[in-house]
Protein backbone atom coordinates (compact mmCIF):
# COMPACT_ATOMS: atom_id res chain seq x y z
CA UNK A 1 0.00 0.00 0.00
CA UNK A 2 1.36 3.41 -0.97
CA UNK A 3 1.90 5.83 1.90
CA UNK A 4 1.05 9.44 1.00
CA UNK A 5 3.88 11.92 1.24
CA UNK A 6 3.70 14.28 4.22
CA UNK A 7 1.50 17.33 3.50
CA UNK A 8 0.48 15.88 0.12
CA UNK A 9 -2.85 17.19 -1.13
CA UNK A 10 -5.75 14.73 -1.35
CA UNK A 11 -6.26 13.63 -4.95
CA UNK A 12 -9.81 13.86 -6.27
CA UNK A 13 -10.95 12.37 -9.56
CA UNK A 14 -13.70 14.59 -10.97
CA UNK A 15 -16.00 13.33 -13.73
CA UNK A 16 -18.32 15.60 -15.69
CA UNK A 17 -15.98 18.55 -15.25
CA UNK A 18 -16.97 20.28 -18.50
CA UNK A 19 -20.57 20.99 -17.48
CA UNK A 20 -21.37 24.21 -15.64
CA UNK A 21 -21.65 22.43 -12.28
CA UNK A 22 -18.55 20.35 -13.01
CA UNK A 23 -16.50 23.47 -13.78
CA UNK A 24 -17.70 25.13 -10.58
CA UNK A 25 -16.85 21.98 -8.62
CA UNK A 26 -13.35 21.84 -10.11
CA UNK A 27 -12.80 25.47 -9.11
CA UNK A 28 -14.07 24.82 -5.57
CA UNK A 29 -11.79 21.78 -5.18
CA UNK A 30 -8.74 23.67 -6.43
CA UNK A 31 -9.54 26.62 -4.16
CA UNK A 32 -9.59 24.30 -1.13
CA UNK A 33 -6.23 22.79 -1.97
CA UNK A 34 -7.18 19.46 -3.52
CA UNK A 35 -5.25 17.96 -6.40
CA UNK A 36 -7.95 17.60 -9.05
CA UNK A 37 -7.79 15.21 -12.01
CA UNK A 38 -10.45 15.63 -14.72
CA UNK A 39 -11.01 13.12 -17.54
CA UNK A 40 -12.13 15.03 -20.64
CA UNK A 41 -13.48 14.14 -24.06
CA UNK A 42 -11.87 17.09 -25.86
CA UNK A 43 -8.42 18.58 -25.19
CA UNK A 44 -9.65 22.15 -25.65
CA UNK A 45 -11.92 21.75 -22.63
CA UNK A 46 -8.85 21.87 -20.38
CA UNK A 47 -8.67 25.67 -20.74
CA UNK A 48 -11.87 25.97 -18.67
CA UNK A 49 -10.31 24.09 -15.72
CA UNK A 50 -7.38 26.16 -14.40
CA UNK A 51 -5.38 24.43 -11.71
CA UNK A 52 -6.66 20.94 -12.56
CA UNK A 53 -4.84 18.05 -14.21
CA UNK A 54 -6.61 16.73 -17.29
CA UNK A 55 -6.69 13.41 -19.14
CA UNK A 56 -8.22 13.17 -22.61
CA UNK A 57 -10.27 10.13 -23.58
CA UNK A 58 -13.69 8.51 -23.59
CA UNK A 59 -15.20 8.14 -20.11
CA UNK A 60 -17.67 5.59 -21.48
CA UNK A 61 -14.77 3.28 -22.43
CA UNK A 62 -13.90 1.04 -19.44
CA UNK A 63 -10.58 0.02 -21.02
CA UNK A 64 -9.44 3.64 -21.32
CA UNK A 65 -10.58 4.34 -17.77
CA UNK A 66 -8.61 1.36 -16.47
CA UNK A 67 -5.44 1.96 -18.49
CA UNK A 68 -5.23 5.75 -18.56
CA UNK A 69 -7.10 6.98 -15.49
CA UNK A 70 -6.95 4.39 -12.71
CA UNK A 71 -3.86 2.36 -13.57
CA UNK A 72 -1.09 4.84 -12.84
CA UNK A 73 -2.46 6.90 -9.98
CA UNK A 74 -4.23 6.57 -6.64
CA UNK A 75 -7.24 8.74 -5.78
CA UNK A 76 -8.51 9.59 -2.33
CA UNK A 77 -12.00 10.36 -3.59
CA UNK A 78 -14.21 10.54 -6.67
CA UNK A 79 -16.75 13.27 -7.36
CA UNK A 80 -19.03 12.48 -10.28
CA UNK A 81 -21.11 15.18 -11.99
CA UNK A 82 -21.71 12.97 -15.02
CA UNK A 83 -25.21 13.18 -16.50
CA UNK A 84 -26.79 12.38 -19.84
CA UNK A 85 -27.34 15.48 -21.94
CA UNK A 86 -30.68 14.58 -23.48
CA UNK A 87 -32.36 12.27 -20.98
CA UNK A 88 -33.35 9.95 -23.82
CA UNK A 89 -33.38 6.28 -22.77
CA UNK A 90 -30.28 5.17 -24.69
CA UNK A 91 -28.25 8.16 -23.56
CA UNK A 92 -29.49 7.90 -19.98
CA UNK A 93 -28.63 4.24 -19.50
CA UNK A 94 -25.26 4.66 -21.22
CA UNK A 95 -24.16 7.62 -19.06
CA UNK A 96 -26.27 7.83 -15.89
CA UNK A 97 -25.91 4.10 -15.25
CA UNK A 98 -23.35 2.19 -17.35
CA UNK A 99 -20.54 4.77 -17.45
CA UNK A 100 -21.01 5.50 -13.75
CA UNK A 101 -20.96 1.77 -12.96
CA UNK A 102 -17.70 1.31 -14.88
CA UNK A 103 -16.16 4.07 -12.76
CA UNK A 104 -17.50 2.55 -9.55
CA UNK A 105 -16.14 -0.91 -10.33
CA UNK A 106 -12.67 0.52 -10.96
CA UNK A 107 -12.92 2.59 -7.79
CA UNK A 108 -13.70 -0.56 -5.79
CA UNK A 109 -10.61 -2.31 -7.14
CA UNK A 110 -8.21 0.48 -6.23
CA UNK A 111 -9.88 1.10 -3.71
CA UNK A 112 -10.98 4.73 -3.56
CA UNK A 113 -11.94 5.96 -0.11
CA UNK A 114 -15.00 8.02 -0.94
CA UNK A 115 -17.50 8.61 -3.77
CA UNK A 116 -19.64 11.76 -4.01
CA UNK A 117 -22.40 11.49 -6.61
CA UNK A 118 -24.39 14.35 -8.10
CA UNK A 119 -27.86 12.89 -8.69
CA UNK A 120 -31.24 14.68 -8.90
CA UNK A 121 -34.18 15.30 -6.59
CA UNK A 122 -36.67 14.20 -9.25
CA UNK A 123 -35.73 10.54 -8.74
CA UNK A 124 -38.03 10.62 -5.71
CA UNK A 125 -40.95 10.14 -8.12
CA UNK A 126 -39.48 8.28 -11.11
CA UNK A 127 -41.42 8.10 -14.35
CA UNK A 128 -38.68 8.78 -16.90
CA UNK A 129 -35.81 6.74 -18.29
CA UNK A 130 -33.04 8.95 -16.93
CA UNK A 131 -34.60 8.85 -13.44
CA UNK A 132 -34.65 5.04 -13.44
CA UNK A 133 -31.05 4.96 -14.70
CA UNK A 134 -29.93 7.31 -11.92
CA UNK A 135 -31.74 5.27 -9.29
CA UNK A 136 -30.17 2.05 -10.56
CA UNK A 137 -26.71 3.54 -10.11
CA UNK A 138 -27.59 5.03 -6.73
CA UNK A 139 -28.46 1.51 -5.56
CA UNK A 140 -25.20 0.12 -6.93
CA UNK A 141 -23.23 2.83 -5.13
CA UNK A 142 -25.03 2.19 -1.83
CA UNK A 143 -24.25 -1.53 -2.10
CA UNK A 144 -20.62 -1.03 -3.18
CA UNK A 145 -19.02 -0.88 0.24
CA UNK A 146 -17.47 2.52 -0.53
CA UNK A 147 -18.19 5.53 1.64
CA UNK A 148 -20.66 7.58 -0.38
CA UNK A 149 -22.69 10.78 -0.46
CA UNK A 150 -25.58 10.99 -2.94
CA UNK A 151 -26.51 14.63 -3.53
CA UNK A 152 -29.96 15.34 -5.01
CA UNK A 153 -30.22 19.04 -5.88
CA UNK A 154 -33.35 20.91 -6.83
CA UNK A 155 -33.59 23.26 -9.84
CA UNK A 156 -30.47 24.92 -11.26
CA UNK A 157 -30.31 28.62 -12.12
CA UNK A 158 -29.45 27.80 -15.73
CA UNK A 159 -32.45 25.53 -16.17
CA UNK A 160 -34.78 28.28 -14.96
CA UNK A 161 -33.35 30.98 -17.23
CA UNK A 162 -34.69 29.85 -20.57
CA UNK A 163 -37.17 32.70 -20.85
CA UNK A 164 -34.91 35.60 -19.90
CA UNK A 165 -34.15 36.47 -23.53
CA UNK A 166 -37.77 36.27 -24.70
CA UNK A 167 -38.98 38.48 -21.86
CA UNK A 168 -36.21 40.98 -22.66
CA UNK A 169 -37.53 41.05 -26.23
CA UNK A 170 -40.99 42.06 -25.01
CA UNK A 171 -42.62 38.65 -25.24
CA UNK A 172 -44.85 37.20 -22.50
CA UNK A 173 -43.55 34.74 -19.93
CA UNK A 174 -44.93 31.27 -20.69
CA UNK A 175 -46.59 29.40 -17.86
CA UNK A 176 -47.87 25.86 -17.63
CA UNK A 177 -51.39 26.12 -16.24
CA UNK A 178 -51.65 29.03 -13.82
CA UNK A 179 -47.92 28.99 -13.08
CA UNK A 180 -48.46 27.68 -9.57
CA UNK A 181 -48.55 23.95 -10.24
CA UNK A 182 -44.93 23.52 -9.19
CA UNK A 183 -42.26 25.15 -7.03
CA UNK A 184 -38.54 24.77 -6.38
CA UNK A 185 -35.67 26.15 -4.32
CA UNK A 186 -33.18 27.11 -7.04
CA UNK A 187 -29.49 26.55 -6.35
CA UNK A 188 -26.51 28.16 -8.06
CA UNK A 189 -23.62 26.24 -9.57
CA UNK A 190 -21.20 27.76 -7.05
CA UNK A 191 -23.33 26.95 -4.01
CA UNK A 192 -23.91 23.39 -5.22
CA UNK A 193 -20.19 22.96 -5.93
CA UNK A 194 -19.33 24.06 -2.39
CA UNK A 195 -21.88 21.59 -1.03
CA UNK A 196 -20.37 18.74 -3.05
CA UNK A 197 -16.90 19.54 -1.72
CA UNK A 198 -18.28 19.85 1.80
CA UNK A 199 -19.40 16.22 1.48
CA UNK A 200 -15.75 15.21 1.21
CA UNK A 201 -14.97 16.95 4.49
CA UNK A 202 -18.06 16.45 6.64
CA UNK A 203 -18.35 12.98 8.21
CA UNK A 204 -22.08 13.55 8.76
CA UNK A 205 -22.53 13.47 4.96
CA UNK A 206 -21.13 9.95 4.65
CA UNK A 207 -23.44 7.16 3.52
CA UNK A 208 -26.31 9.59 3.13
CA UNK A 209 -28.81 10.61 0.45
CA UNK A 210 -28.83 14.39 0.60
CA UNK A 211 -31.61 16.45 -0.99
CA UNK A 212 -30.56 20.08 -1.22
CA UNK A 213 -31.83 23.40 -2.52
CA UNK A 214 -30.67 26.97 -2.51
CA UNK A 215 -31.78 29.56 0.04
CA UNK A 216 -35.57 29.82 0.29
CA UNK A 217 -38.37 30.54 -0.01
CA UNK A 218 -39.53 28.18 -2.74
CA UNK A 219 -40.51 29.88 -5.99
CA UNK A 220 -43.30 29.01 -8.41
CA UNK A 221 -42.85 29.69 -12.15
CA UNK A 222 -45.27 32.63 -11.83
CA UNK A 223 -43.12 34.16 -9.10
CA UNK A 224 -40.01 33.65 -11.24
CA UNK A 225 -41.72 35.50 -14.09
CA UNK A 226 -42.85 38.31 -11.80
CA UNK A 227 -39.26 38.75 -10.64
CA UNK A 228 -38.06 39.06 -14.23
CA UNK A 229 -40.62 41.72 -15.11
CA UNK A 230 -39.85 43.61 -11.91
CA UNK A 231 -36.13 43.62 -12.76
CA UNK A 232 -37.01 44.99 -16.21
CA UNK A 233 -39.36 47.61 -14.76
CA UNK A 234 -42.28 46.28 -16.81
CA UNK A 235 -45.78 45.08 -15.88
CA UNK A 236 -46.03 41.27 -15.88
CA UNK A 237 -47.29 39.59 -19.06
CA UNK A 238 -48.05 35.89 -19.03
CA UNK A 239 -49.32 33.35 -21.54
CA UNK A 240 -50.69 30.05 -20.31
CA UNK A 241 -49.87 26.70 -21.88
CA UNK A 242 -51.93 23.67 -20.77
CA UNK A 243 -49.68 20.86 -19.46
CA UNK A 244 -52.01 18.44 -21.22
CA UNK A 245 -50.56 19.72 -24.50
CA UNK A 246 -47.23 18.07 -23.72
CA UNK A 247 -48.94 14.92 -22.50
CA UNK A 248 -50.89 14.71 -25.75
CA UNK A 249 -47.76 15.26 -27.84
CA UNK A 250 -45.97 12.51 -25.92
CA UNK A 251 -48.88 10.11 -26.49
CA UNK A 252 -49.03 10.84 -30.22
CA UNK A 253 -45.27 10.54 -30.68
CA UNK A 254 -45.20 7.35 -28.62
CA UNK A 255 -47.85 5.82 -30.86
CA UNK A 256 -46.02 6.98 -33.98
CA UNK A 257 -42.80 5.43 -32.71
CA UNK A 258 -44.26 1.99 -33.36
CA UNK A 259 -44.04 2.77 -37.07
CA UNK A 260 -41.14 5.21 -37.00
CA UNK A 261 -38.70 4.35 -34.16
CA UNK A 262 -36.91 7.70 -34.43
CA UNK A 263 -39.98 9.34 -32.85
CA UNK A 264 -39.35 7.51 -29.57
CA UNK A 265 -36.70 9.98 -28.43
CA UNK A 266 -39.00 12.93 -29.21
CA UNK A 267 -41.78 11.27 -27.22
CA UNK A 268 -39.44 10.96 -24.22
CA UNK A 269 -38.49 14.65 -24.49
CA UNK A 270 -42.20 15.54 -24.41
CA UNK A 271 -42.62 13.33 -21.32
CA UNK A 272 -39.69 15.11 -19.68
CA UNK A 273 -41.29 18.47 -20.44
CA UNK A 274 -44.62 17.35 -18.99
CA UNK A 275 -42.91 16.03 -15.87
CA UNK A 276 -41.24 19.35 -15.12
CA UNK A 277 -44.47 21.20 -15.91
CA UNK A 278 -46.39 19.26 -13.27
CA UNK A 279 -43.93 18.09 -10.56
CA UNK A 280 -42.20 20.29 -7.99
CA UNK A 281 -38.46 20.04 -7.37
CA UNK A 282 -38.79 19.84 -3.59
CA UNK A 283 -38.55 17.14 -0.95
CA UNK A 284 -41.37 14.61 -1.34
CA UNK A 285 -43.09 13.52 1.86
CA UNK A 286 -43.64 9.76 1.34
CA UNK A 287 -46.35 9.70 4.01
CA UNK A 288 -48.55 12.28 2.28
CA UNK A 289 -47.27 12.10 -1.31
CA UNK A 290 -46.93 15.89 -1.24
CA UNK A 291 -43.94 18.14 -1.82
CA UNK A 292 -42.74 19.98 1.29
CA UNK A 293 -40.96 23.30 0.73
CA UNK A 294 -40.23 23.87 4.42
CA UNK A 295 -38.69 20.41 4.76
CA UNK A 296 -36.40 20.85 1.74
CA UNK A 297 -32.87 21.55 3.05
CA UNK A 298 -31.12 24.74 1.95
CA UNK A 299 -27.54 25.80 1.39
CA UNK A 300 -25.60 28.75 0.02
CA UNK A 301 -26.43 32.40 -0.43
CA UNK A 302 -26.92 33.01 -4.16
CA UNK A 303 -30.42 33.99 -5.33
CA UNK A 304 -32.11 33.40 -8.67
CA UNK A 305 -33.15 37.05 -8.67
CA UNK A 306 -29.54 38.24 -8.54
CA UNK A 307 -28.54 35.75 -11.22
CA UNK A 308 -31.29 37.05 -13.50
CA UNK A 309 -30.25 40.62 -12.78
CA UNK A 310 -26.73 39.80 -13.97
CA UNK A 311 -28.12 38.07 -17.04
CA UNK A 312 -30.21 41.09 -17.93
CA UNK A 313 -27.20 43.34 -17.49
CA UNK A 314 -25.06 41.07 -19.65
CA UNK A 315 -22.77 40.04 -16.79
CA UNK A 316 -23.62 36.38 -17.19
CA UNK A 317 -23.73 34.33 -20.38
CA UNK A 318 -26.64 32.10 -21.34
CA UNK A 319 -25.41 28.73 -22.49
CA UNK A 320 -26.50 27.33 -25.84
CA UNK A 321 -30.04 25.97 -25.66
CA UNK A 322 -31.20 28.14 -22.76
CA UNK A 323 -33.51 30.19 -24.96
CA UNK A 324 -35.45 27.13 -26.14
CA UNK A 325 -37.39 26.45 -22.96
CA UNK A 326 -40.02 24.26 -24.62
CA UNK A 327 -37.87 22.84 -27.40
CA UNK A 328 -35.33 21.51 -24.89
CA UNK A 329 -37.06 20.91 -21.52
CA UNK A 330 -35.03 22.10 -18.55
CA UNK A 331 -33.00 19.49 -16.69
CA UNK A 332 -33.62 20.65 -13.15
CA UNK A 333 -33.39 18.37 -10.18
Amino acid sequence: MDIPEPNSKPRVLLFGATGTIGRATAAALVARGYTVVCPLRLPQDASALPGAETLVGDVTDPTWLADAVFCHSHYDAIVSCLASRSGEPGDAWAIDYRAQLNILELAQRQPVGQFVLLSAICVQKPRLAFQHAKLAFERALMESGLRYSIVRPTAFFKSLSGQVARVQQGKPFLLFGNGELTACKPISDADLADYLVDCLENPASSNQVLPIGGPGPALTPRQQGEQLFELLGRPPRFRRVPPSLLAGIATLLGAGARLLPSLASKAELARIGHYYATESMLLLDPATGRYAADATPETGQDSLREYHRRLLEGQERLERGDHAVFRDPPRQG
